[in-house]
């Protein structure tokens, strides 16, 4: 990963201002981001840059890393074309009757039979 990083700063054209990490510090920053996942905020506060810093580099860095044609995911074709067994289950979901108290001529239903005295 770090050898792709690399080979996009010497594909630069233009120098600009330096970042404010190395190139290895943004890559284990964007490695922590995707293991853990925080908000670029916390991420910021942990590394002692703005957020918008870290969101940049993270992007910078993902896209050098597609770029690099190393780590990518295999397409839908791939997946497709390997020999998979599928089983179907079959769920019967017919409806039944709901269980209610029993209607009682005299007080209207069990329930409030119960609960007089």
């Amino acid at each position: 990963m770090l050898e792709a990083l690399q080979q996009r700063e010497l594909k630069k054209k233009r120098s600009g201002r330096p970042a404010a990490l190395s190139l290895g510090d943004q890559l284990l920053l964007t490695l922590e981001f995707w293991r853990e996942y925080r908000t670029f905020f916390h991420m910021g506060q942990a590394w002692g840059l703005d957020e918008t810093t870290v969101q940049r580099t993270i992007e910078r860095v993902e896209d050098a890393l597609l770029a690099s044609g190393q780590f990518t995911l295999p397409g839908k074709r791939v997946l497709k074309d390997e020999t998979q067994v599928w089983a179907a289950v079959l769920v019967d979901v017919t409806e039944i009757p709901c269980e209610r108290p029993q209607k009682n001529r005299r007080h209207g239903t069990a329930a409030r039979k119960s609960a007089t005295p």
